[in-house]
């Protein structure tokens, strides 16, 4: 099982809002998930980013492959 943390795209159409969730990567995008670790909303000026550090961080070690929009997120907020 090959564990991702990613985003989850929320919000509407033309106004999107996301989730980052730790989730299998056989799942879809939209679809079930494991335990969400933050949000990120790109529509607000600047955008806002929020993480649960701890989680995150636990969730690495444990293996988990953040993507590359994530790992550029994480990275900007100091997290790794």
């Amino acid at each position: 099982m090959a564990v991702k943390i990613r985003l989850r795209r929320m919000g509407a159409k033309k106004a999107p809002y996301y989730r980052v969730v730790v989730a299998d990567s056989r799942y879809p995008r939209d679809g079930r998930f494991i335990e969400q670790v933050g949000t990120y909303n790109p529509m607000t000026e600047p955008a806002t980013v929020d993480f649960d550090a701890e989680k995150v961080t636990k969730w690495i070690s444990n293996g988990a492959q953040p993507t590359d929009t994530v790992k550029r997120l994480l990275k900007n907020k100091g997290i790794i």
